[in-house]
């Protein structure tokens, strides 16, 4: 019981202190491009870009470069991506980065074009702003440094967050339509839900991510009757994935990867029986997959200790709370280690 209340502790304290300041945070140096199938690539470390005022002269227009390297803003309302719907990527104008999808748009009625969240929360970087006599956040492109407009927070959906941004600083680029893929489901428990979905979430050929509760006995769990300990239940990720784009064998060995398999009810700081590693599978094969992925890491001696991942046929998924959904694209998490495959 300590121990559940210690954790339940340490993250109200981080939830609310990195609403105020971690949030807005510089993030990391690890950029994710766009692949030639029109998705997020896995984070790769890439240098910042840097030109001469010349060079950035002669590739810009002028009300472009007035804006991206002069950190002057638009007039409202007179963008030309203000009205723009179609599916798609919100790209640097400047320099290709994806900063923005569709799905994270929405109208603010404040005359440019606004987003809940990045597209990767280290795309986009953040600077203290008094420019005008008061207090802001600047947001501005993580590779060329490009200034893109401003964060407030006062955003209407979960993340509580509007990233107010020029038209000029971007590009759109929109979606191919493609027919809908036949997706599979797998769910993996290995320790704070947060940094085991932005694992997966990253991962080409992964369709969706969803962090919830399972494998307990108590319907509609909260996330505080989880953290006690008393509901059974562990912190998982429900991953949606196109088997024609990556396996479920795949998908396990990053599973086993990007976390320590060999710790009974922890990872790191976090303990308690919802931080366990286990594999919920829905299928005899997607078993026999995991299992044999696990053998074939014990014998390439991966780790020293033995593993204790349990294996459990996947019972009810419950959903967790709105506010722990994609959690990392405005909150930095570098709890789980990224795998390469």
């Amino acid at each position: 019981m300590v121990a559940a209340v210690g954790i339940l502790s340490w993250r109200a304290v981080a939830a609310s202190k990195v609403r105020a300041e971690v949030r807005m945070g510089e993030g990391g140096s690890e950029l994710q491009d766009l692949t030639d199938s029109g998705e997020l690539a896995a984070p790769r470390v890439e240098k910042p870009m840097v030109k001469s005022d010349s060079d950035w002269l002669s590739n810009l227009k002028p009300d472009r470069y007035a804006v991206l390297r002069k950190g002057e803003t638009e007039a409202p309302f007179s963008g030309k991506l203000l009205v723009e719907n179609r599916n798609g990527w919100y790209v640097c104008a400047a320099c290709g980065l994806p900063l923005f999808k569709s799905d994270s748009k929405f109208d603010s009625h404040c005359g440019w074009p606004s987003f809940d969240a990045p597209a990767a929360f280290a795309n986009v970087r953040t600077r203290r702003d008094t420019s005008l006599g008061m207090v802001r956040t600047e947001i501005y492109c993580a590779r060329c440094g490009s200034h893109l407009g401003h964060v407030f927070d006062d955003g209407p959906t979960s993340t509580g967050l509007r990233y107010c941004v020029n038209s000029l600083s971007l590009d759109f680029k929109p979606m191919p339509a493609l027919s809908k893929p036949v997706t599979d489901t797998a769910i993996f428990s290995a320790g704070c839900f947060w940094g085991v979905e932005k694992v997966f979430y990253e991962t080409p050929g992964v369709v969706s991510t969803t962090v919830g509760y399972t494998g307990g006995h108590v319907r509609h769990p909260t996330y505080q009757q989880v953290c006690s300990g008393t509901t059974g239940h562990a912190e998982a990720v429900e991953v949606v994935f196109d088997p024609a784009r990556i396996s479920y064998r795949k998908l396990a060995k990053l599973f086993f990867l990007s976390h320590d398999p060999t710790t009974p009810d922890r990872q790191g700081p976090d303990y308690g029986h919802q931080y366990r590693s286990s594999v919920f599978f829905r299928t005899p094969e997607q078993e026999k997959e995991a299992r044999e992925e696990r053998d074939s890491l014990v014998a390439a001696r991966t780790w020293s200790d033995p593993v204790v991942t349990e294996f459990a046929k996947a019972s009810d998924f419950w959903k967790a709370e709105d506010y722990h959904q994609k959690w990392f694209l405005t909150h930095p998490v570098f709890c789980h280690r990224p795998a390469t495959l």
